[in-house]
C-alpha cells in the first residue's frame, strides 16, 4: 500500500467527516454508510463525491436516475458497468460489479468473454451489443455505423441515449477510484489481467 492511503478510506483522500457536511451531504453519507445501500459504501465513489458537496445533487440525480429509473435491465447495466471497468482498467470497479453482475444474472460468459476481452459472437445479442459499444467507445474512440444501428434496433434511442450516459457515469467514477488510487479490501485479489506498468 502506498504512503499516501489513509487507512479509514483506503484511497488517498480521507473519509470526510460527517459533521462538516450540509445537511443533503449528510444525508447522502448516511446513505453510503447504511449496509446494503450502494455496492462500496463509503469506501468507494460515494465516499468521493462527498468531497464535491456542490456536484453531490447532481451526481447523485443523475446516478439514481440511470441505475433505477431509466429502465435499464439490471443485467444490461451490470455489462455496461463491467465493460467501462475492463476498458479503463479499473480493479476496484470490476470488483464491486462483478458480484453485481451475477447476482443480476450475467452470465459467466458474459462476465469472461469482458475480462478476457475475447469474442461476444456466442452471448445473446443485447449482451454483445453492449459489450462492443464500450470496447467501441472507450478502446476504439469512435463507434461504427453499423454497431449504432445495431443498437438502436435493439434498444432504441432514449434507452440508447440513457446506456450510454450510465457508461459515461461509469467511466467518471473509475476516473475517480483511479485518481485517488483507491484500494481493494483486505482478502481481494485483483480479477483483471493488467500488465504492471513501470
Amino acid at each position: 500500500m502506498s504512503s499516501d492511503i489513509h487507512q479509514n478510506s483506503g484511497c488517498r483522500l480521507p473519509l470526510v467527516r460527517r459533521d462538516s457536511l450540509s445537511e443533503e451531504a449528510q444525508k447522502a453519507y448516511d446513505e453510503a454508510a447504511e449496509p446494503g445501500r450502494s455496492l462500496a459504501g463509503l469506501q468507494g465513489p460515494a465516499g468521493i463525491w462527498l468531497h464535491s458537496q456542490g456536484s453531490l445533487p447532481h451526481l447523485r440525480g443523475l446516478h439514481r436516475y440511470l441505475r433505477f429509473d431509466a429502465g435499464i435491465g439490471s443485467a444490461i447495466r451490470e455489462i455496461a458497468y463491467l465493460v467501462v471497468a475492463r476498458e479503463t482498467d479499473c480493479q476496484f470497479q470490476w470488483i464491486m460489479h462483478e458480484r453485481a453482475a451475477l447476482q443480476a444474472g450475467v452470465s459467466a460468459a458474459a462476465i469472461d468473454a469482458i475480462r478476457k476481452r475475447t469474442s461476444t459472437d456466442d452471448l445473446a445479442e443485447k449482451e454483445a451489443a453492449v459489450i462492443e459499444l464500450g470496447r467501441q467507445i472507450f478502446g476504439q474512440h469512435k463507434v461504427t455505423s453499423e454497431l449504432y444501428a445495431r443498437a438502436i434496433a435493439l434498444f432504441g434511442t432514449t434507452m440508447l441515449v440513457d446506456l450510454v450516459l450510465l457508461m459515461g457515469s461509469a467511466s467518471t467514477s473509475s476516473a475517480l477510484l483511479t485518481v485517488v488510487d483507491m484500494q481493494l479490501r483486505p482478502g481481494m485479489g485483483p480479477s483483471l489481467p493488467i500488465a504492471e506498468q513501470s
